[in-house]
């Protein structure tokens, strides 16, 4: 027994613990797309998107959603479709990978995504036995996985060294990676707002770096390891978070983050940020528009006044590739215990959590929609010109929002039920790969407030897009209820 024990904690010494991937700042971070006049264009259509966690199902599931969306060329007239009018991308965990992948590549990013990684074996690099001792030990002593597994292979084969910095040289898509910060217990986003707090410098770090710690699952994988560097730049916390210190109105989730940038700044409470999963707070992606909502200083924020005048339809859509609970245990009264207990309430607290996060972010967006308005409305002609550049087809309340979510639930039954069996990993079968994608693309098109968006169109000067693409073959699709 004796030697037993000497064994494992041998074994467990072995370990794989991440060094630091950040390096200091000096300065502030630049924002991470640059908005301008010229990159807005006339900006009528807002999309927005949020990629749920899920491993490599939550990949495809995504990938599903982004084609649907750039099949919709047949009704605007466009060969990518809505991808085009896509803003923002939020993604966690497995949902990360595809979001950054677009975020970095555009539409031009989908060419060949699923031969060069949604078909392959992630978990090349990892150790993944549950029948090898010597993985088990380590993922008790801390994770099974350092960070030179699941990040070199998405290095090698999507994003070839790239780095936040390139993202913002390349790209007019705001690319959110969300991990979990866990000594705060708070979403961390990978933004300049985050790493001005560490005195880091965002632009330096690779963006397989932060797809891997969004989905560093625990166990499987050791925490990502970021170093606070305070003191190395002229920090200065936001106007919102001095605000929101003693605001009695400001939301917890508000409070919770401006806590966790405190923290970032405070030698004494914080030398190194630990990261794992980011579906352990958020599985959907989405506290982050909410609190950037909470903390807006301005109507109109986290938008631009240019974009904020020149939008008329907004489409903000979440990919939930979460299954179906197993209800096996139900069935009788013992249960459930050991590994099922623990993966049971882990499942219990991801789920509540994201269920507020997303109804948090819905509230924030239409209380955004009547304030958007209310300012639109109260600007006077000589700005809206200046902002928009004509005062051509103004009408301040010409605004509309759509918030949805597409899941599994939007597929027919007997797809349904074959979907709850693919697993969470980041290696499946090419069968199961396809039967996601289709789910993706399926789910998009059943989703009522997608085809509101369709719907609305309407009207809009959007409509001789859609009238071009009529007469060129394509076809409108009608709305679709659950």
């Amino acid at each position: 027994m004796k030697k037993l024990v000497f064994c494992l904690a041998l074994l467990a010494g072995c370990a794989a613990w991440n060094r630091p991937i950040n390096q200091a700042l000096q300065g502030e971070n630049a924002a991470l797309v640059d908005v301008t006049p010229e990159s807005i264009g006339k900006g009528e259509l807002y999309v927005g998107l949020a990629f749920s966690g899920g491993g490599m199902r939550a990949s495809a599931f995504a990938y599903g959603m982004l084609e649907e969306l750039r099949a919709q060329g047949a009704v605007t007239g466009t060969p990518n479709g809505l991808l085009d009018d896509v803003r923002l991308v939020s993604g966690v965990s497995g949902g990360s990978v595809t979001a950054a992948q677009f975020g970095l590549y555009g539409p031009a990013g989908l060419t060949g995504y699923r031969e060069r990684y949604l078909v392959t074996n992630a978990e090349k690099y990892m150790a993944n036995s549950p029948f090898n001792p010597v993985t088990i030990v380590k993922g008790l002593a801390g994770g099974a996985n350092g960070r030179k597994t699941f990040a070199r292979y998405l290095d090698e084969v999507l994003f070839k060294g790239a780095t936040f910095g390139d993202l913002r040289a390349r790209s007019k898509i705001k690319t959110w990676i969300n991990a979990t910060d866990m000594a705060n217990n708070t979403p961390f986003l990978f933004s300049p707002e985050t790493f001005d707090a560490l005195c880091s410098d965002l632009s330096k770090l690779p963006i397989s770096e932060a797809v891997a710690a969004s989905a560093a699952f625990p166990l499987v994988f050791t925490p990502v390891v970021l170093e606070a560097h305070q003191g190395d730049c002229g920090y200065k916390e936001p106007d919102w978070l001095t605000a929101a210190r003693n605001n009695p109105e400001a939301t917890a989730a508000m409070k919770a983050q401006g806590r966790a940038l405190e923290s970032y700044a405070n030698p004494e409470e914080v030398k190194y940020v630990k990261l794992l999963d980011g579906g352990i707070t958020d599985n959907f992606g989405t506290t982050g528009l909410a609190v950037e909502r909470a903390r807006a200083q301005a109507p109109y924020a986290p938008m631009t006044p240019e974009e904020a005048v020149r939008m008329k339809r907004m489409l903000f859509l979440v990919a939930n590739a979460g299954v179906e609970a197993d209800y096996g245990w139900t069935q009788k009264i013992p249960g459930p215990g050991g590994v099922g207990l623990g993966m049971s309430i882990a499942t219990a607290s991801m789920s509540a959590a994201t269920r507020s996060g997303y109804d948090a972010m819905r509230g924030e967006l239409r209380q955004w929609e009547a304030e958007l308005i209310e300012w639109r409305c109260a600007l006077p002609p000589g700005e809206v010109r200046r902002l928009r550049g004509t005062l051509d087809g103004w009408d301040c309340s010409d605004l509309k929002l759509f918030i949805g979510q597409a899941s599994f639930e939007g597929v027919p039954a007997d797809m349904r039920k074959k979907l709850n069996k693919v697993p969470t990993r980041l290696k499946l079968k090419t069968e199961e790969v396809d039967l996601v994608i289709e789910a993706g693309r399926l789910a998009t098109r059943a989703t009522p407030e997608f085809n509101g968006f369709l719907a609305s169109l309407e009207g809009n000067d959007v409509d001789a897009r859609i009238q071009k693409g009529i007469a060129a073959g394509g076809r409108r699709i009608a709305p679709v209820s659950n």
